[in-house]
């Protein structure tokens, strides 16, 4: 072992993220991925006071350390997505199937049949009509929970990305040096001053980084939540009933974790419309049409299957 310094410096980094909160506690039984707000600091200071020199060369290996693991947490929230996207169409083209098949028996081909000896079973026709629903009722739950894992993978991008700061705890000439990825003080904006953290790359290059590659998936999100409403739409019965408009929440809590995304408009009160990026949207609010068109389900599967 090396000469004992008269004051023994360690560092350590507080690996702690938010905890979700109470109300995004319900789980599904197809996600293990559960939703957190990410922390928001406060990176306003235009002159943060500089660390010591002693506590930059501890800075730098906690940083470093912390960005390994939000990036890991950012690509296995995009495997979750993957999986998720891809079961989501699977149940999507499931949907379409049932729906396409409901519709031509009931309406292309049963009105005009002759069912023979099959017409003294009672209401054969409504058992059949059921049946036919509770497979479509199936298929929609399924491409719900694809949809909500979607939404809890992108959650957890925007908590990663958010969370690549490394800030100083407690005070800089203590004898115990410690790293948190929260903010104690307002004059650590947790960048160790701009800094390298690998090679030429500070932390605000990789934060720049990891927003553009999340606001993809945002986009993404968006626009798949727009297919889900249509499909879950098409297959309603009673349009007085089950008509679902932009406007609704999908599942209970979804508002919530659209607006971690900034997919929800506080002004407006209701999810953002899907758009160009940098285009501002002025079509109006969406309102699904509950009629299945067979053109429209085709549409529909067909922009679910090409979209990753």
């Amino acid at each position: 072992m090396a000469d004992q310094p008269e004051t023994p410096t360690m560092e350590t980094l507080d690996p702690q993220t938010p905890s979700p909160p109470s109300s995004s506690s319900s789980s599904s039984s197809s996600s293990n991925v559960s939703y957190s707000k990410p922390p928001n600091p406060s990176f306003q200071n235009q002159n943060p006071s500089p660390m010591p020199s002693s506590v930059t060369r501890l800075w730098r290996p906690a940083a470093q350390r912390n960005l390994r693991n939000q990036w890991s947490k950012l690509v296995s929230c995009r495997k979750q997505w993957v999986s998720s996207s891809s079961s989501g169409k699977s149940h999507a083209t499931s949907l379409v199937n049932a729906i396409s098949l409901r519709v031509f028996i009931f309406v292309i081909y049963m009105p005009s049949m002759e069912l023979g000896v099959l017409s003294d079973m009672l209401n054969i026709r409504k058992k059949a009509g059921r049946k036919l629903f509770k497979q479509q009722e199936t298929f929609q739950s399924k491409l719900l929970s694809s949809y909500k894992d979607m939404v809890a993978a992108v959650t957890q991008m925007v908590n990663a990305s958010k969370s690549m700061r490394t800030f100083l705890k407690g005070p800089s000439n203590s004898a115990l040096v410690q790293f948190s990825s929260f903010s104690g003080d307002q004059n650590d904006s947790g960048d160790g001053g701009g800094i390298p953290v690998f090679a030429f790359w500070s932390i605000s290059s990789h934060e720049q980084l990891a927003e553009e590659l999340v606001r993809m998936f945002i986009m993404e999100l968006n626009l798949k939540r727009l297919l889900v409403l249509e499909l879950l739409s098409t297959s309603c019965d009673d349009p007085q009933v089950n008509e679902l408009h932009w406007s609704d929440q999908l599942y209970p809590g979804e508002f919530e974790h659209l607006s971690m995304c900034n997919l929800f408009s506080q002004e407006t009160c209701e999810p953002v419309p899907p758009k160009l990026m940098d285009l501002k949207s002025d079509a109006p609010t969406v309102r699904s049409n509950n009629q299945p068109n067979p053109e429209v389900l085709q549409v529909l599967d067909s922009t679910l299957c090409i979209t990753k």
